[in-house]
């Protein structure tokens, strides 16, 4: 596996968009219980006001977006998951406890895969997370 971008795609940062109508519970779920960063956030753009979570070099991150009009974003299928690789089971065990004390429980996931080593939570929009162990992968 290669561990450059090829030339012909000189991606120098990745950011996964989406809306919602709901962009301070997202913060504390993203932030407050997942851990992430808020690294950036907006307002008046267009209408729109955004939030930007992410990692701390911010390389990758997610963006939601809200419109002062509203800005409803049903959830997708069960099984469209953004995953997040962790090699310690307590870290993942701490992160779960703590979304479950915030009102988030764990949920079975659609793909059995998911569950052997892994936690999916849904995020207040109802998009799923999974907490998965890398050991033993």
């Amino acid at each position: 596996m290669s561990t450059h971008w090829p030339t012909e795609l000189p991606v120098v940062q990745v950011r996964v968009a989406r809306p919602t109508d709901q962009i301070e519970e997202l913060e504390k779920f993203y932030c407050d219980g997942v851990g992430l960063e808020k690294i950036g956030s907006f307002t008046g753009h267009r209408g729109y006001r955004g939030l930007l979570i992410g990692m701390p070099d911010s390389s990758y991150h997610l963006e939601f977006t809200q419109h002062d009009d509203g800005s409803p974003c049903p959830a997708p299928s069960k099984d469209n998951l953004l995953v997040f690789y962790m090699p310690n089971q307590n870290s993942i065990d701490a992160i779960a406890k703590r979304l479950m004390n915030m009102g988030y429980p764990e949920v079975a996931p659609e793909n059995g895969y998911w569950e052997e080593k892994g936690v999916t939570i849904e995020d207040p929009d109802g998009w799923r997370i999974v907490l998965m162990n890398t050991n033993g992968i």
